[in-house]
């Protein structure tokens, strides 16, 4: 079968990897893919938020099957734009729905859910300009930290953490009054913070039944010790260690059944990922928040530890043969280590060679922010590339990711030397 993959990030080089291995991928295709990509399939420009270039594509290129990636085309409503046009009814798009995709597209959306199927998470209210005064007052009502988030996508820095109670009403009155992140922000979630460590679980779901991905952390701040700033995502770990047996039939018991009967009970189609991040509190797991589409790193340690055949898996959803096919594991450690531009996430310069790539052999280099030059690879985004090893446990693991970072080079790299440390 022809498939089509949405995205261009390291998230989308590890599902073009993957489903490229597949017996029953015929043509594969990226948009608009990055330089690995291009080693795995054919790179075709178009926007992803573009679903009528993208129509126009499925049409002339018999896709049968497209993978979103990122957010942004869920959120829009891509998979309502399928479903509704008759030449596109019969394509399969592994995706929730608009309605579903607001378990990521808005966290009061998200929160409603949460408590009206008592799924374990964090007290809250959401707040408006018109009530900033209520705000403070529950803000009061709190003790440090002080979580605010933006209701809507804020491209990963719409929450603020924050121990100072005079900062958090001043960022408050920021977020809804002088509109920091924009739109996203007409609206905060003010939450109780969670002390504990955070893990994800990642679920794939035809809407009916569901199979449980391997779990994973990843490592969000750019300084080592989880300091400085939040990026995209600077490394990641798979299996998590504490979430054992279970630790996993207690989050499908409290979290992912109730999720999944919440969603048909609300009559919210759904069948693509569903990542739930969670953290651990004392034993406990509580969800911190949706995310309807696979992670990122994530994405580059849960896949390569699948050993079934990924598209026949995502054909299962097409054809209504999901809940027969068997997901397979690898049992060993997977890791991740990204290498990003100099400066990031704030202010950094593209446009740099990188060095080194083919002298990798020991982990899969997985490319995030790159792009193709004749013969040069050159650095295109913040997050620039992304080592996976495996190993017996994950110090093994590691050992490989971080000798092969050191093979790589282009101006101004940078890694974190510490994932995992508090694993």
């Amino acid at each position: 079968m022809n498939v089509l993959i949405l995205g261009s990030g390291g998230r989308e080089h590890a599902f073009a990897w993957k489903i490229a291995k597949s017996s029953s991928c015929n043509q594969l295709f990226i948009a608009p893919g990055n330089s690995g990509t291009a080693q795995v399939g054919i790179n075709i420009n178009i926007e992803i938020n573009n679903f009528q270039s993208i129509k126009e594509f499925v049409l002339t290129e018999n896709i049968e099957l497209v993978l979103v990636g990122p957010e942004d085309p869920l959120v829009n409503g891509i998979y309502n734009f399928f479903k509704e046009d008759k030449e596109l009814k019969g394509i399969s798009l592994i995706g929730p729905s608009k309605e579903g995709a607001l378990l990521e597209g808005s966290k009061q959306f998200a929160k409603e859910f949460m408590f009206r199927h008592d799924i374990p998470t964090a007290r809250y209210r959401a707040f408006t300009k018109d009530n900033l005064a209520e705000g403070y007052n529950f803000l009061e009502s709190l003790e440090a930290p002080y979580v605010l988030k933006a209701d809507g996508l804020a491209a990963g820095k719409g929450v603020l953490i924050l121990n100072d109670l005079q900062k958090a009403k001043e960022e408050l009155k920021a977020m809804l009054k002088d509109a920091k992140f924009g739109s996203a922000s007409s609206t905060v979630v003010i939450e109780e913070f969670l002390e504990g460590i955070e893990l994800s679980v990642f679920v794939l779901t035809d809407g009916d039944s569901y199979k449980i991905l391997p779990s994973a952390k990843d490592y969000k701040r750019i300084g080592e010790g989880n300091t400085g700033l939040n990026t995209g995502g600077m490394g990641a770990v798979s299996p998590v260690p504490f979430a054992d047996r279970f630790y996993i039939e207690k989050v499908e018991r409290e979290i992912i059944k109730p999720t999944i009967e919440g969603l048909k009970k609300d009559n919210i189609e759904y069948n693509g990922f569903i990542f739930i991040g969670l953290i651990n509190v004392k034993g406990e797991p509580k969800v911190i928040e949706y995310n309807v589409r696979m992670g990122d790193p994530e994405t580059e340690v849960v896949i390569p530890r699948i050993k079934s055949d990924l598209l026949n898996l995502l054909n299962g959803i097409k054809d209504g043969t999901f809940s027969e096919k068997d997901l397979e594991i690898r049992e060993e450690v997977a890791t991740t280590v990204m290498l990003v531009s100099g400066g990031y996430p704030e202010t950094y310069e593209k446009g740099k060679e990188i060095s080194g790539i083919k002298e990798v052999s020991e982990s899969i280099v997985f490319h995030a922010g790159t792009k193709q030059e004749g013969e040069t690879v050159k650095t295109s985004g913040g997050r620039v590339i992304a080592l996976t090893s495996f190993g017996e446990n994950m110090k093994d693991a590691l050992k490989k990711s971080y000798e092969s970072a050191e093979k790589i080079d282009f101006e101004g790299k940078y890694f974190r030397k510490d994932i995992g440390f508090d694993l």
